[in-house]
């Protein structure tokens, strides 16, 4: 998340906006990415609420206005922290691969290594989870900005004004909407599934393995 926000921020100074520099949110930091509500208080309540757990960290501010040309930095910055979790993704691949191969090598520190490895193969499921879900079409989320531009003007300006209610939205779709998330989110399953099929030469086992 810290990677996918910093890489809205940068996006948009790239593109002539230097809001979120200015404001100290481009930065590695975790704790500059933390919101009270979405980072904290909206996971307890999901879970205990709904039995999932539903948060985020707080948005990068930028100003569109500043981009030297709207169209392609509004969209630049929007899909720069889902090219950021797919590049992610990617980059776990030869890693795991290394890791099995260190393991390998270096029995005695199998364990350590097959626990990196397993979070590594996390990695891969979380952050295409999150380019995946990061692009629903849906206000305020990252897919809206390119959909916003596929509609008729006046379609767009009122689609733009559901991001009032986007949290909502999002949330009943969480709540009620299970078939229908899980079908856009089905990607995230098959690619997931083909990365250990691909890698599955490489994987460690150990004492924690079920």
């Amino acid at each position: 998340m810290v990677a996918h926000e910093y890489a809205h921020g940068y996006a948009a100074l790239r593109n002539g906006d230097p809001t979120a520099y200015q404001l100290g949110r481009l930065t590695w930091n975790p704790v500059k990415h933390i919101d009270p509500f979405m980072t904290i208080l909206l996971p307890i309540l999901t879970f205990f609420g709904g039995g999932f757990i539903f948060g985020g960290a707080k948005p990068v501010p930028v100003n569109p206005r500043n981009y030297t040309n709207y169209k392609r930095g509004d969209i630049m910055v929007s899909l720069a922290g889902i090219a950021t979790n797919l590049a992610i993704a990617l980059l776990f691949i030869p890693l795991i691969a290394i890791i099995g191969m260190l393991g390998r090598q270096f029995p005695a520190a199998n364990d350590s290594l097959f626990l990196i490895q397993l979070m590594c193969r996390y990695g891969i499921y979380i952050n295409l989870l999150l380019a995946m879900f990061n692009l629903l079409p849906i206000p305020p989320l990252d897919g809206s900005h390119v959909a916003k531009y596929i509609l008729p003007p006046g379609w767009a300006l009122s689609y733009q004004r559901i991001g009032r209610y986007g949290m909502l939205v999002l949330i009943a779709m969480l709540t009620f909407g299970r078939p229908v998330l899980n079908f856009w989110l089905s990607p995230v399953w098959a690619l997931s599934n083909a990365a250990d099929s691909l890698l599955s030469p490489f994987f460690l086992r150990s004492q924690w393995t079920a």
